[in-house]
């Protein structure tokens, strides 16, 4: 699902589309194996907002905010390079934003993101992106 459709979409048709983005998210963060307080940073929100984490958890719908329906979008591309990196292999696309990484000087692709917010994601999600060769 493109995440600037649902900025076009009816009133409605965007909240129903930001409420299946938010189990998206959810689902993705769960093979990902993230503690809350990584789902939060990933998200843009503050470490202990553990009820927005466990709303959109619910399917209730992502917040309608332009940053966090960027970050979702930029996650949800993460998992897709991921999964054409590693077509043979989902335990280790799945188990990629864990893993310490020379590219990212030995840190974890979520350790990146967790220390440099906006800017970090858009450096794993291009670093990918460089892989894949897009």
């Amino acid at each position: 699902m493109n995440t600037n459709v649902a900025a076009h979409a009816a009133p409605e048709q965007q909240q129903d589309d930001r409420g299946r983005l938010a189990r998206m998210i959810s689902q993705l963060f769960d093979h990902w194996g993230l503690p809350p307080e990584d789902r939060a940073s990933l998200l843009g929100l503050s470490a202990g907002n553990r009820s927005a984490l466990a709303r959109y958890r619910k399917g209730e719908p992502l917040a309608n905010s332009r940053d966090l329906l960027e970050r979702v979008g930029h996650l949800l591309a993460i998992h897709k390079n991921l999964r054409l990196l590693f077509p043979h292999d989902r335990d280790l696309a799945y188990a990629w934003m864990t893993t310490r990484n020379r590219a990212f000087d030995g840190k974890t692709p979520v350790e990146i993101i967790g220390e440099r917010g906006f800017s970090g994601l858009l450096h794993v999600r291009a670093y990918l992106d460089m892989m894949r060769g897009v």
